[in-house]
Order: structure tokens, then C-alpha cells, then sequence
């Protein structure tokens, strides 16, 4: 008799990737797969994370209450963006849908000041929480299903990397 031990529903699976047509092809996929950083076999997430420094760059100078609404804009938009490339690639939680890890990091830098020690500091703190998902972060990544499932914990990690962003800001 064998057993076997599968990943709870939600948390990132990982698969080779699809191929590039079906990543390049599909605009839902472009962007579930961040542009294609998801493709990589190494740390997508953490390739992830490294596509939305770029667009905090952009989103920078917006006043805090446009940067928000952006980022909200943003996560509304993945839900449907990472529930449709999981669908196109099959299974749960594929570990190149990456979408979550751009969003979740620019939730850390909300109100970050703009410099290249916060920009460094959110990039680690946000893949520490995201790769640890300690309570709550774990419990909704095993949960909650679907794209808001793959959405709500990196969300999560994103606010406690910020939360800690503001502490130390504080601080210093």
C-alpha cells in the first residue's frame, strides 16, 4: 500500500511549467505569470516579487490614497486573473501564477518611504512572511480555494511586511 502526501488545496504547487505559448498566448496567463517571471524553474515567486519593484517605481509618486486604490484595483483584478490561469494550467495553486506576489509587495511598500533601503527591506520581509505564512497567513492559504485563495494570503504577508516596514521606520 503507498501513500502519498499532496499539498493542502491552495498552497503553491509545483509543476513544470506550461508552455510558452500557453503563457504567452493567453493574456490572462501573461499576467497570472507575471510577465513571464513565473516561468522560471527557480523561486518564481521570488522572480515574482522582483516584477513588482518596476511597478512600484511607476506607482511611487501617486498620492497615498491613488497608490491604494490602485493596489485594491490590482487585487480585485487578480482574483480573476490567477483564478483564470489556474484553470488554464490546471490544478490548484500552480507555483508560477504570480500575480499575488507583485500585489502582495506592493501592499509592504504602502506608505514605505521611497528609497532603496525600504525598497530592499519590503522585497526581503514580504518573501520572509510569504515563505513562512505563519498564522493567519497559512490558515487562509489552506482554506480558501480558488483565486481569492491565491490572492488573500499573499495579501496578508503583504500587510504584515508592512505593518513591520512601519516599525521599523519608526524606529530608525
Amino acid at each position: 500500500m503507498s501513500t502519498s502526501k499532496t499539498a493542502p488545496h491552495n498552497q503553491k504547487t509545483k509543476r513544470p511549467p506550461p508552455s510558452l505559448k500557453v503563457v504567452y498566448g493567453d493574456p490572462w496567463c501573461f499576467f497570472g505569470f507575471g510577465l513571464g517571471a513565473g516561468l522560471s524553474p527557480w523561486a518564481p515567486g521570488t522572480l515574482g516579487t522582483l516584477v513588482a519593484i518596476p511597478l512600484y517605481y511607476l506607482l511611487r509618486d501617486l498620492s497615498i490614497e491613488w497608490y491604494l486604490v490602485t493596489v485594491i484595483l490590482l487585487f480585485l483584478a487578480g482574483i480573476r486573473i490567477c483564478e483564470r490561469s489556474e484553470q488554464r494550467v490546471g490544478g490548484s495553486d500552480h507555483s508560477g501564477i504570480v500575480w499575488d506576489e507583485i500585489v502582495g509587495y506592493l501592499i509592504t511598500m504602502t506608505a514605505a518611504p521611497l528609497n532603496w533601503t525600504s525598497i530592499v527591506l519590503g522585497f526581503v520581509l514580504f518573501r520572509v512572511f510569504d515563505i513562512l505564512k505563519p498564522w493567519p497567513i497559512r490558515r487562509l492559504d489552506q482554506t480558501i480555494h480558488g483565486g481569492l485563495g491565491i490572492m488573500l494570503d499573499d495579501v496578508l504577508a503583504g500587510v504584515f511586511a508592512a505593518l513591520v516596514m512601519m516599525l521599523v521606520n519608526r524606529v530608525i
